[in-house]
């Protein structure tokens, strides 16, 4: 499991499997984001697979499936507000974690600027800069 800690209560991760869930709990996350939609490749753990799995580690599991580089404002709204109620550690990913750091840029629970929000990803090793425009939404 290859975690990139975005800030001291969210981090970002490549997909998970069923398996990783409990290491989660014990590292301290409360909550896990899911943000693939179920059948996106071979061999993907299915949403339900995962789900059960955390909810069986007392991880709080939610999931705002975005593809296609598209990232509504449903999807951005549900993302901000299960950052924003969360009691602890929140971990999003997707196939890579583009995805889910984008939704927190996006989401922009923390009221940061477009540049430190960009930094931010760019600290974790993910490139936003080319969401610039949109990020000073």
């Amino acid at each position: 499991m290859k975690l990139a800690h975005v800030s001291e209560t969210f981090a970002v991760s490549p997909q998970l499997k069923p398996s990783d869930m409990r290491g989660l709990a014990d590292a301290g996350f409360k909550g896990v984001i899911c943000n693939r939609p179920d059948g996106e490749e071979p061999n993907q753990p299915t949403v339900a697979s995962l789900q059960d799995a955390a909810e069986a580690t007392g991880l709080d599991f939610h999931h705002i499936p975005v593809s296609g580089g598209e990232f509504p404002l449903v999807a951005i709204k549900a993302f901000a507000k299960i950052r924003g109620e969360a009691d602890g550690k929140v971990l999003a990913f997707c196939r890579t974690g583009s995805r889910s750091i984008t939704l927190d840029a996006l989401a922009n629970i923390e009221n940061e600027s477009a540049d430190e929000r960009i930094e931010r990803a760019q600290r974790a090793g993910y490139d936003l800069s080319g969401l610039r425009d949109r990020l000073g939404e």
